[in-house]
Order: structure tokens, then sequence, then C-alpha cells
């Protein structure tokens, strides 16, 4: 009897071993997928960036001619001032165009908002401040003819783009981004200033001197955000992007006399502008083309 029962015991084991083998087995859970995160621009940023600033006026050389009865002029502040022949008649004093350009660099702060994370439109405010390296060149100019009795106290000048140190923007910028890639365009308020002692004061009709000149700006540029592996991304965060742009700035020269400013004259009072009494065409537009790196506060 203890074998019968054993027996059934185990042919009842095995009976329920094979029946659990046949059954269907319980599906693996599914693999989760964390979609990679999407960068956003909107945000507070600062940042610095250098390049290269160039004169992009289409009037060419800046030259004048001596004509008889003293061409050039100095407005002071009683008024115009005719200066000693800076040229003997019919001679002329043309500058190279190739002085205004040199370094630019500065900083940068604003603010950018996207309407839709990932891909999509950006709008935003910037505003920044630039050293230029125009005023700070030497005058290159060349004589066609002779001096006059009054060029050792001539101080040439190229324009009024050949007194600026400094200039800066507040400007608008509208992009679209596609992810960690922005395309922008931007334009506004443009300002600069100029040094009042080595060189030419800016000054106007009304024979108040001013070294501080407004204009406008318009550009554009492509705003990548940088991997936290990069080289570039010092910070080791995803909140750094580089930049590339261009910018056109013309400065409005409605505040000065709108004759060409040619040097300056040293008096016994100071240094006073000296312009050419015969207006000419002579634009004050420079262009800048800069890179620039951008620290973005929060950012994931």
């Amino acid at each position: 009897m203890k074998k019968l029962l054993t027996s059934l015991a185990a042919f009842t084991a095995l009976t329920a071993a094979a029946s659990a083998a046949d059954l269907p087995r319980r599906a693996a859970p599914p693999p989760i997928f964390t979609p990679a995160p999407v960068f956003p621009w909107t945000a507070a940023y600062f940042g610095i960036n250098a390049g290269y600033a160039f004169d992009a006026s289409s009037n060419g050389n800046n030259s004048f001619t001596q004509i008889p009865g003293a061409n050039p002029v100095a407005i002071t502040a009683a008024g115009g001032l005719f200066v000693p022949p800076i040229l003997t008649p019919g001679s002329s004093l043309t500058y190279g165009r190739n002085q205004n350009e040199g370094f630019s660099g500065g900083g940068q702060i604003g603010y950018n908002y996207q309407f839709t994370p990932g891909t999509g439109v950006v709008v935003g405010f910037e505003a920044d401040a630039q050293y230029l390296d125009f005023g700070g060149r030497r005058q290159g100019f060349a004589i066609a003819g002779a001096p006059g009795a009054g060029f050792g106290n001539f101080v040439p000048a190229n324009g009024l783009l050949s007194t600026l140190d400094f200039f800066g923007t507040v400007r608008g910028r509208l992009g679209y981004a596609f992810d960690r890639v922005l395309f922008y365009g931007t334009g506004g308020f443009a300002y600069a200033t100029g040094d009042q002692g080595a060189r030419v004061a800016f000054q106007n009709f009304s024979g108040s001197r001013s070294s501080f000149v407004t204009g406008w700006t318009v550009g554009g540029g492509i705003e990548y955000a940088l991997p936290t592996d990069s080289f570039l991304n010092f910070f080791r965060s995803s909140a750094v992007t580089l930049k590339v742009e261009g910018l056109y700035v013309n400065l409005d020269q409605g505040r000065n006399t709108g004759l060409p400013l040619v040097g300056g004259y040293i008096t016994p009072a100071g240094l006073v502008p000296v312009f050419n009494n015969v207006p000419v065409r002579n634009n004050a537009e420079f262009a800048v083309v800069r890179a620039g790196l951008n620290y973005k506060f929060g950012s994931y």
C-alpha cells in the first residue's frame, strides 16, 4: 500500500510539472524610453565677445582740396572760424580708408523667450558695450601738392569714425530655434563715443561740444548650445552657448555740422574740430563681425 501511495504521489508531481511547463510564460515588461531633453532658450543670459570692425561706408577715401580763401573751417563756441591754410591752394589731402578698422571686444546681456520648447520662434532683446580700435590708430594720409602755413598745428583725422573708441547697441532679436541651434535677426539703437583729449571731439553748428553720437544697427547671426564636453564649455554646463554674428552700424550725423570732419587744429584754448567747408558725401558707417560666449541662467 505504501509503495502504491508513493508511486501515485510521484506521478502526480510529474504531471503537475509537465502541465506547468506547457503554460504560457509571463511577458517581459516593455523597455522604458526616456526622450532626450530639448534645449530651452527661455532665460536671461550674459556673455563676452570679440571680433573685427571695419569701415562700411560707400564714400571711399575721405579727402579735401584747399581752395583760395582758406577752405577748412573750425566750428567753435563763437561760431565758424576759418583756420590758416592747411594746404597751399590747389593741393589736396587724402586719408587712407584702411585706418578705420581694428579690434572690437566687449560684453553683452539679454533675455530670450521661446514660444514652444525644442523647435520654435524665439524673441528677445540684447544690450552690449564694446571697445573699438578706431580712435587709437595713427592716421595715414598723403598730400598732393604742398602743406600750407597752418599745417603745423593741424591734427589729421579720417572722418568721424577715426575718433571712435567705444560703441554699444540696444537691440531686439527675432529667431527660430531647431533644438540647440538658433538662427536670428537683430536690430535697434546704436551709440558711440570718442576721446575729447588727444583727438578731435564731435561738435555741431551751435558750438556745443559733444563726444556722444547715436544711430541705428541691424544684423543677424547663429547661436549654438554647446555640449557639456566641449572644450569651449568652461562651465561644463548645458547652459553655455556660442554665437557668431555680424552687425552694420550707421551713426546719425545730423547732430554734427553735416560737413566732413578732416581733423583738429591746435589753439591756445585747446584742440578744436576742423571741417571741410565744401560738403561731400561722407557717411559714418561701420560693420562688426564677432564671436561670443553666453551663459544662460535657469537651464537644465
